[in-house]
């Protein structure tokens, strides 16, 4: 075999050994996109490094794979339904008390089900692997609760916090979204 017949053989098994490298990236890339969808975007902005922020939300991935997340039972999905009810109605007359109590709901709907309740990052990059379309309302509830314990976050920063609490509290519940009326509509 001549020289130049070796040299376009091995060029070509490494142009396809590249092609195939390339592909398994975009299709990883597509995967966690489409598993992550916003959480995605946030976690490649936030690094400014697509590789980086991939390898994030893969250990994230392999992180929750090994908690041993449960579905509530009906009995406590029921004992957190009416403690959300309560809160929402604590809302009328007490707003930061109620977004207080939203989010030690939230916190405590976690643990039932099984992820790890450490700082709220760890909680939110865990609870992004099984709810990414919410953790974004969940950050901002949990922006806004810390606003409001500076004093900064008016009521209707609350409301929308309230209303951002429910949506990942729904999730965790495994129910459908509550029906009782918003923390606006109830002061009417």
């Amino acid at each position: 075999m001549s020289t130049a017949v070796i040299v376009i053989i091995v060029a070509l098994v490494v142009l396809g050994a590249m092609a195939a490298w390339f592909w398994t990236a975009r299709q990883r890339s597509a995967r966690l996109h489409k598993r992550f969808g916003p959480e995605y975007e946030r976690t490649v902005a936030r690094s400014g490094d697509r590789g980086k922020a991939e390898k994030t939300l893969q250990a994230r991935e392999e992180r929750v794979e090994k908690l041993d997340i449960q579905p509530l039972a009906e009995a406590d999905r029921s004992r957190f339904a009416d403690a959300w009810r309560s809160a929402q109605a604590q809302f009328v007359d007490d707003p930061p008390g109620a977004i207080r109590e939203a989010d030690r709901l939230v916190g405590e709907a976690m643990q039932a089900r099984g992820y790890p309740v450490g700082n709220f990052e760890q909680r939110a990059a865990d609870v992004s692997v099984d709810h990414p379309q919410v953790v974004s309302n969940y950050r901002a509830a949990h922006a806004t609760a810390a606003s409001q314990e500076r004093g900064e976050a008016g009521t209707d920063d609350l409301r929308q916090a309230m209303l951002h609490y429910r949506e990942l509290f729904d999730e965790l519940l495994g129910s459908a979204p509550t029906t009782e009326a918003t923390p606006t509509e109830a002061r009417r």
